[in-house]
């Protein structure tokens, strides 16, 4: 029972990477009309189930939820949060920037962290994009080793989270290790926020329920289209992912 709490657990904290549904719902348009490469999927059985898993997970426990959550808390509050949870994975998005050789990227966000957490009240206002127009560069550690030629391997879906990939999920680790909303590496990096599973659960599950909340549809709007939902997510997936490598 407790390794089960454990994989769900970690599944959840996983969500706080940032490339993740927000980033792929804004691509979806005619680009995903063109013919997908062919993926390797040798785990399509496991996959269909756990994407028929997800599937109703989304619909029945995390959209109603954050229904509910945008009804109770005011958007100027939502707001505020969603700019906390930003300004708190900083060190992903900098590292990230920095590998991949983007300095220009990498300096705009330790400018924006900078005035964001000392004149944005820690970062629940965003000065550095409302004032002064910089804009947030997104990166992280499967985009990283995509730069670096490193394939995508099997196509996998991971409980709550979606579908990934080999590379992607190993990216997903890397950034758990350096994020301040996980507990992975907390003896090396002392900015963790949680001191246990329990505080990390709750950290990020409010993180991704205010983050849905500014759209509790957006999931259904994209699956009406679907006529056999996992290899329609499968695809987008793997396109969007592409496109934010070439980049």
């Amino acid at each position: 029972m407790k390794k089960i709490i454990f994989i769900l657990l970690f599944t959840l904290v996983s969500f706080a990477n940032e490339a993740n549904t927000n980033d792929i719902s804004d691509e979806f348009d005619s680009e995903f009309a063109s013919k997908t490469k062919e993926v390797f999927d040798p785990l399509s059985g496991y996959n269909r189930v756990m994407t028929s898993f997800n599937d109703k997970f989304y619909i029945y426990v995390l959209a109603p939820t954050a229904r509910g959550y945008a009804y109770v808390v005011p958007e100027t509050a939502r707001i505020g949060i969603d700019n906390f949870f930003t300004n708190l994975f900083f060190p992903i998005r900098f590292t990230n920037n920095l590998l991949q050789l983007k300095f220009q990227n990498a300096s705009e966000e330790l400018g924006r962290f900078l005035m964001n957490t000392i004149w944005g009240l820690g970062g629940f206002m965003d000065p550095a994009t409302n004032e002064l127009d910089m804009k947030i560069h997104k990166e992280d550690f499967g985009q990283t080793l995509g730069f670096y030629g490193v394939g995508e391997g099997f196509h996998i879906v991971l409980p709550f989270l979606g579908p990934s990939n080999l590379r992607d999920l190993t990216g997903l680790i890397a950034g758990e290790i350096i994020s301040p909303t996980s507990t992975m590496g907390e003896h090396t990096f002392k900015y963790k926020i949680p001191n246990n599973a329990l505080e990390e659960f709750g950290l990020v599950s409010l993180y991704k329920v205010n983050e849905f909340s500014f759209n509790p549809n957006q999931y259904e709007i994209i699956k009406k289209d679907a006529l056999d939902l996992y290899p329609f997510l499968r695809d987008i997936y793997t396109q969007s992912r592409q496109k934010q490598i070439e980049e």
